[in-house]
């Protein structure tokens, strides 16, 4: 069973930070060989810009995701 990661990569989550979250995600997937268990990929807006930059993990929204609050979201799946 997979683990399911969206980003919103409208414009406002983008500018915000979706553009650098998505290289850490894909980094973090490379180092501890998660390739066949995370499933990842963009979204456009999801028209929760307010609340951005979003990140979905098994359907669950995330709000204001920060690098911080991703590595933490991401060893919560090892």
């Amino acid at each position: 069973m997979s683990t399911e990661i969206k980003l919103c990569m409208g414009s406002a989550c983008f500018a915000r930070g979706n553009d650098k979250n998505i290289e850490i995600i894909e980094n973090f997937i490379k180092e501890n060989n998660l390739d066949a268990k995370i499933e990842l990929y963009g979204s456009r807006c999801e028209g929760k810009c307010a609340d951005g930059p979003n990140l979905y993990i098994d359907g669950k929204q995330y709000t204001n995701i920060t690098p911080d609050k991703i590595e933490e979201l991401l060893k919560g799946l090892l």
